[in-house]
């Protein structure tokens, strides 16, 4: 090389140094890369996507290609680096260590660090583009590869060590897709990004969160008198409407007001053709998750079922509509029963029923009461006073100060939140 001018040399160098740079490059790349974002472009046809994904496929190999050149060209760039101090200065052991230092600086700026800060924040770009190079190098070098990982595979037996499979081929919690979601912000419009929130979460709630109670549910008594079932079959609120005999925890079916109105077309409804028309009540156990009460209300045809206890005891209703709410908000129109259980004062705060949901409270006023217990709001107060209280009676439940405003039949009836503890009443 003493014949070769020291321009030359200059330049060979700076080449080594750019060359090892794309091998930095393309290993962060190739490791940072969004592998779902890959396979959607894979399935789109993209040739680099399709190449990249090869190349995941057997990282091993990979990284044996990328390390293989890194390495060969930085062991070149020392070598180099030493042959042009010689020529310039001799067999100088100062010269020498200044020159070692000078290169190894030169080699974590321009083909170590940089590349990869580079990589780490274009990877799908660097990533792509990087295939077409690496995959006929890895053809090329494939024997030395080959060799190079015997080696690697029999140290790695030898600590007992199993590689997990690669980040494409890992499967993906409901946790890990909430944050997926919360994190594409950007990308996601806002009400898309609550619905499928509210998706994940069917797996969690139950149908006791979204239960009507069963003091809330309208029903029709088979023992009345012909005129109070016309009566109240006018005046309902609902499509749907369970039939009890003599005690409201003995239901015996479910009417469907369309058939209501054919039997109206051939005179007054009484209770033996309402008995006739009506349909068996379907039982829902307490504590089914939202996600499965909704396959079974469609492998079922079922719009409506009834939820019982352990014991059988009736405790309310939900209806497909209940559960489509959680997912996309609410849809449908309320009976006035229903509706109206926040009442805002001219003080700020609000006057809540006690038979209230607590997921209703949080997600309608924004609060973050506590879920993993009761369902309702006159549940989680029994439960904090372990008593049943008096009217009158202020309590602070997760920094929320209340005051009992009415007690009827052993239950909290009606609730004041005070102004502090809600943010927002939509």
């Amino acid at each position: 090389m003493e014949n070769i001018p020291l321009y030359i040399l200059l330049i060979i160098l700076f080449l080594l140094l750019i060359l090892s740079g794309f091998f930095s490059l393309s290993e962060t790349s190739m490791m940072a890369i969004n592998r779902y974002r890959l396979k959607h472009l894979a399935k789109q046809g993209h040739r680099g996507a399709r190449l990249t994904s090869r190349l995941l496929d057997k990282t091993d190999r990979l990284l044996g290609v990328i390390l293989l050149g890194n390495n060969l060209l930085n062991t070149a760039s020392a070598t180099l680096v030493a042959v042009i101090i010689a020529m310039l200065f001799g067999q100088s052991e100062l010269a020498l260590l200044m020159g070692t230092i000078c290169v190894t600086f030169a080699i974590l700026i321009f083909s170590e660090i940089t590349p990869k800060v580079i990589a780490a924040a274009y990877p799908e770009r660097i990533a792509l583009f990087a295939s077409y190079i690496l995959t006929p190098l890895l053809k090329i070098f494939y024997p030395v590869v080959w060799f190079i990982n015997l080696f690697v595979s029999g140290l790695l037996m030898l600590l007992r060590l199993k590689p997990k499979q690669s980040a494409a081929t890992q499967t993906v919690s409901t946790e890990e897709l909430k944050t997926l979601v919360l994190e594409g912000g950007h990308f996601i419009q806002k009400k898309h990004q609550s619905m499928l929130l509210n998706l994940f979460d069917l797996e969690t709630v139950t149908v006791d969160d979204v239960i009507v109670p069963r003091s809330l549910v309208e029903a029709i008594d088979l023992t009345a008198d012909d005129e109070t079932i016309q009566a109240q079959l006018l005046t309902c609120h609902h499509t749907r409407l369970p039939v009890y005999r003599e005690r409201v925890d003995n239901i015996v079916g479910i009417i469907h007001m369309r058939k209501v109105l054919n039997l109206m077309k051939g005179g007054p409804v009484t209770a033996a053709s309402l008995e006739q028309a009506m349909q068996k009540p379907y039982f829902i156990p307490s504590g089914t998750p939202l996600f499965s009460q909704l396959q079974l209300f469609q492998e079922n045809r079922k719009r409506i079922g009834l939820i019982v206890d352990e014991y059988g005891e009736w405790l309310g209703l939900v209806t497909i509509e209940d559960i489509l709410e959680e997912i996309i908000g609410e849809f449908t129109t309320h009976a006035p029963t229903l509706a109206n259980t926040y009442h805002k004062q001219e003080d700020g705060s609000i006057l809540v029923e006690g038979s209230t949901l607590l997921r209703d409270l949080n997600r309608k006023l924004d609060m973050q009461l506590p879920l993993n217990g009761p369902k309702t709001l006159n549940g989680l107060i029994l439960e904090y006073l372990q008593d049943i209280p008096e009217s009158g009676t202020g309590l602070n439940i997760a920094d929320y100060p209340m005051e009992i405003i009415q007690v009827k039949n052993q239950a909290v009836k009606t609730v004041r939140i005070h102004p502090v503890s809600v943010k927002a009443a939509q």
